[in-house]
């Protein structure tokens, strides 16, 4: 009977253990979206420069000599003593300060933040233009990542090397979630404009493709947290442990009473 009570019981804590299909499935229903809702759900993203944004900018012409005031190498702008001379050949960056602007050879001050990659290479050929014929700028953020940590395989920071990445790009190069995860309700935590702003997202639903969290955006947070069954289990853990403890420390100060008192009535 007792071999009875300790299978089933095992059992249950299997079965609570696991998420249910419902809980675990992505993209529930989307076999049978209609196309009208398909193309609600398409959506176009790309990302924009913000502030503390590490950018590399590259001019290149015809002639390289008369871009070479608009390439300045690293040591440029160290301290003597700051870059070491095999190093002289790395770019150098360009800090994007709180009201969103950079400092530029020759040009002075560039308002960057706001507009994205391409945007800003245009209006800095723009400006070159005054002084080179036809320029070609490239700009690359060299910072762009997102933090990723929770219910998932392997938890860390993903630099991104391209212009966008989705919430499910996240996933898959982190190994995808854990069996513990809470699918339903994924966390992201957002830097707006200095404001702290937080959504949610169900990646269970196909209306994840509409969601304005989608796209993730730079120095984003998404916290993947445990479902119900991991966090009860957690309690109990807990609340095991605490209790062994208490006992421990009760049978522990018991012992020395007694060694004491049996001491004590030896004398």
């Amino acid at each position: 009977m007792k071999i009875k009570l300790l299978s089933v019981t095992g059992l249950i804590c299997f079965m609570t253990s696991c998420g249910t299909p419902k809980d675990v499935l992505y993209f529930q229903g989307i076999d049978s979206l209609t196309e009208d809702k398909i193309a609600q759900m398409n959506q176009s993203y790309t990302s924009c420069i913000c502030p503390d944004d590490l950018l590399t900018i590259t001019v290149t012409a015809w002639d390289p000599t008369v871009v070479t005031p608009f390439n300045p190498p690293v040591w440029a702008y160290a301290t003597q003593g700051e870059v070491n001379v095999t190093n002289s050949l790395q770019l150098h960056t360009y800090l994007v300060d709180t009201d969103g602007n950079i400092t530029f050879p020759v040009i002075g001050k560039v308002l960057a933040a706001g507009f994205s990659k391409q945007e800003l290479a245009t209006r800095l050929q723009n400006e070159i233009s005054r002084y080179v014929k036809d320029p070609l700028v490239n700009v690359q953020i060299v910072n762009y990542k997102v933090n990723v940590i929770g219910e998932i395989a392997r938890p860390g920071t993903l630099t991104v090397r391209n212009e966008r990445i989705t919430i499910l790009d996240a996933i898959g190069q982190l190994g995808d979630l854990t069996i513990n995860a809470n699918r339903r309700n994924i966390l992201i935590v957002r830097d707006n404009n200095g404001e702290k702003e937080f959504g949610r997202i169900d990646i269970t639903s196909t209306e994840i493709f509409a969601s304005p969290y989608y796209y993730l955006r730079q120095n984003d947070i998404v916290y993947i947290e445990p479902n119900r069954p991991k966090q009860r289990n957690y309690n109990i853990t807990q609340s095991q442990t605490f209790t062994v403890s208490i006992v421990s420390t009760i049978l522990t100060t018991v012992s020395v009473l007694t060694t004491v008192i049996v001491a004590l009535s030896k004398k």
